[in-house]
């Protein structure tokens, strides 16, 4: 009997190294996506048909010998496809969509930045645990904004004027018409300036505490001739100027802050009659035994030493962390006041939310 059951323990113990050995490998795997998106090796293969090691690195002006080896690492991943009879290399449509197009979707090189970030940081981290200290988004490794905002860039790109505004009864007829939006912790102000640019009848205000993300999104509206009609100010999401908008939008942001009900209260007070406000937060389940995944760990993860590492940087009176799921957020709203409040769409990675007071 006992034999029997180290048997089975073994077998189970042989699937967990398999899995941690895997992760581990991704990790690796990681290192290399950065680099074939830094030297342009994706790039120059998407499109390109099956290419050997010598004519890709001749055309991204790479050396051969790091190439070849960079392409056994993609071929062993499932990166890249490799026809053993001509020795040569094929960048698939599909995996081009992922790893060569910058304004795809699912592009995922980005998202790796934010893993340096975090390693980088990793000595705050450990403070950050055994003081119970917070670490505010402004004191992380510069790499976080850049991958965070790359990722969030393209999921809004995607979704926010064609699936989400639209899922806001009557709110893209009165954004045609002209109506005032402000965008609270907007960063570098991917999601105003997509919306300023579908809606050239409406008045578009960015707010955020990060004053670098407030200067970058300033510099974004300036290359993309919106810099009169896109106003971008530094201001806390509990104390930015109410000035009666159609629409208050919070992406991804409800979570780190420190006292989301204030947030919620000060959106609140800044609609118009009529108006409402539309919360974009990351998709998770209610229930912590149905958020097992590999999104929902990415977010865990990042929570951890991100959001709510920014959450208690501001006093952490209620800590959501980015896995806080529709019933904590309604119960949020429901405390600063509003009476409606409706999951209106969702995506593998986000959860979509109206509320009406």
């Amino acid at each position: 009997m006992h034999q029997h059951h180290s048997i089975i323990d073994a077998a189970t113990r042989d699937a967990f190294v398999a899995r941690a050995t895997g992760d581990l490998s991704a990790g690796y795997g990681g290192v290399m996506v950065h680099l074939g998106h830094r030297l342009g090796l994706y790039r120059t293969m998407s499109g390109a048909g099956p290419l050997a090691p010598q004519e890709l690195a001749a055309r991204a002006g790479c050396a051969e010998r790091y190439v070849r080896e960079w392409l056994g690492s993609q071929v062993a991943g499932g990166y890249v496809r490799y026809h053993p009879v001509s020795g040569t290399y094929e960048l698939t449509a599909e995996q081009a969509m992922v790893l060569a197009d910058e304004d795809s979707p699912a592009f995922i090189p980005s998202g790796w930045l934010t893993v340096a970030s975090m390693w980088a940081d990793v000595e705050k981290a450990v403070h950050a645990f055994r003081t119970g200290a917070g670490v505010p988004w402004g004191d992380h490794d510069g790499r976080l904004y850049c991958g965070v905002s790359a990722l969030y860039r393209n999921c809004y790109r995607a979704s926010l004027v064609a699936d989400w505004l639209p899922a806001l009864d009557g709110m893209v007829d009165q954004l045609e018409a002209g109506a005032r939006v402000a965008d609270v912790g907007c960063g570098h102000g991917h999601s105003t300036l997509l919306m300023a640019e579908a809606f050239p009848r409406s008045e578009f205000h960015g707010f955020d505490a990060h004053p670098d993300s407030i200067a970058q999104a300033r510099r974004l509206a300036e290359e993309a001739g919106m810099g009169a009609r896109v106003r971008f100010e530094t201001a806390r999401a509990d104390a930015f100027p109410t000035a009666g908008y159609d629409l208050v939008c919070l992406f991804d942001c409800l979570h780190d802050l420190g006292d989301p009900v204030a947030a919620a209260a000060r959106a609140a007070r800044a609609i118009a009659p009529g108006g409402r406000v539309m919360l974009v937060e990351p998709f998770a389940n209610d229930s912590l035994e149905d958020n097992v995944s590999s999104i929902a760990r990415l977010y865990y993860a990042a929570s951890t030493t991100i959001c709510c590492a920014h959450a208690i940087s501001e006093g952490g009176h209620h800590v959501l962390g980015a896995q806080a799921g529709e019933a904590r957020l309604a119960e949020v709203f429901r405390r600063a006041g509003f009476r409606r409040f409706k999951r209106v769409a969702e995506t593998p990675f986000n959860l979509v939310f109206e509320a009406r007071p």
